[in-house]
């Protein structure tokens, strides 16, 4: 039976996205003949009733396929306002729209609001994980978080070099909310000295007497410090109780204000606060490989009638998971005893203490 499926994107946009949406028209079209409409806006898009007609080609330009390496959404997408005081009108919309099934590409969040809209109206929803901070529990990749990697090593690899010209500490803010996943990933990949994560207490003695140690023993005058925005167990606040200081100034500049203090201002530091430019960019190889798997894999979940499910990534397969296990597991935090802690501290990198003493 021909089916008409719909297709949205919701939560802060990153790369990949639209090579999802590819996979699946692509997919559906060829494989299946089904009909697929892009839902604008997400769930706004489903308040007001609106689609947008996709085809293999309707994106085409003189035959060029723009959507592989196009960053953020065609579709639009939001991630704020309060989705469940107009659940009503939106349960609705399923049923005024003609859709058979719903492919959602969310965080934790946005899968959240989805799927509680879905229980409520008995959708036929499937679930894909997007995510640059790497916090969707159960799968070991999220579209978005490979190319954000890569954004921020590249920040690091050219921050290094004035670094090294001017004897100065660098500071690189970056995101994650809660999970320090991009802290982790990226500040190991782009040789950082000192990785701050929210996942580990860390004390500014320590991280001062290993910048001294730098200087004092391998003569290097720079360094460059990767801190997560959520990075918020320093020890010293947490013993004086001053961990509200904080919110006055963003992380990095936290750090940086406590090395000028530490060091009665004789090291400088400068800090680079990446934010959304994270987000942006063309997806890297990985990422739109995993998102075209991803958007292929969801239509036939479809074609099986396999619903409430999210799609993960496990030992190298896509495999489909109770879309209310993921939930319940997330947010997804870095785990203090894993391997990547150890070869940071192997190489040499201050991430604080896994065992919360100084």
């Amino acid at each position: 039976m021909k089916k008409r499926i719909g297709i949205l994107t919701s939560g802060g946009d990153c790369p990949g996205l639209n090579c999802v949406i590819r996979a699946a028209v692509s997919h559906a079209t060829l494989t299946y003949n089904w009909e697929v409409v892009g839902i604008p806006y997400a769930t706004q898009g489903l308040l007001e009733r609106q689609t947008v007609p996709l085809n293999m080609h309707g994106w085409d330009l003189r035959g060029i396929d723009p959507l592989l390496n196009m960053g953020g959404t065609i579709l639009g997408s939001i991630n704020k306002g309060d989705t469940l005081a107009s659940a009503s009108e939106i349960l609705a919309s399923y049923e005024a729209l003609g859709l058979d099934a719903l492919i959602a590409v969310g965080g934790d969040g946005s899968l959240k609001i989805i799927h509680e809209l879905a229980t409520l109206g008995n959708w036929n929803l499937v679930g894909i994980p997007k995510t640059i901070d790497h916090d969707v529990a159960l799968t070991e990749r999220s579209i978005g978080f490979d190319t954000a990697v890569n954004t921020i090593v590249d920040a690091i690899n050219r921050l290094t070099f004035t670094a090294a010209s001017h004897d100065r500490v660098m500071i690189v803010e970056v995101m994650g909310r809660t999970a320090g996943h991009l802290a982790l990933h990226a500040g190991i990949a782009g040789g950082a000295d000192v990785i701050l994560i929210p996942e580990l207490a860390y004390s500014i003695k320590g991280l001062f007497d290993h910048l001294t140690q730098l200087r004092d023993r391998w003569r290097r005058k720079f360094a460059i410090i990767v801190v997560a925005e959520g990075a918020s167990s320093c020890l010293e606040d947490i013993e004086n109780a001053a961990s509200c200081t904080v919110a006055k100034c963003g992380r990095g500049q936290y750090i940086a204000d406590q090395i000028a203090s530490c060091s009665n201002n004789q090291i400088d530091t400068r800090v680079s606060v990446l934010g959304h430019i994270q987000r942006g960019g063309i997806p890297s190889a990985l990422d739109r490989l995993t998102a075209t798997v991803y958007g292929k894999t969801a239509v036939d979940l479809i074609a099986q009638e396999k619903y409430d499910q999210m799609l993960a990534w496990q030992n190298g397969q896509v495999i489909p998971i109770p879309i209310n296990q993921v939930l319940d597991q997330s947010p997804s935090l870095v785990n203090t005893h894993s391997y990547l802690i150890e070869t940071a501290q192997a190489l040499g990198i201050y991430v604080g203490k896994v065992t919360g003493d100084r």
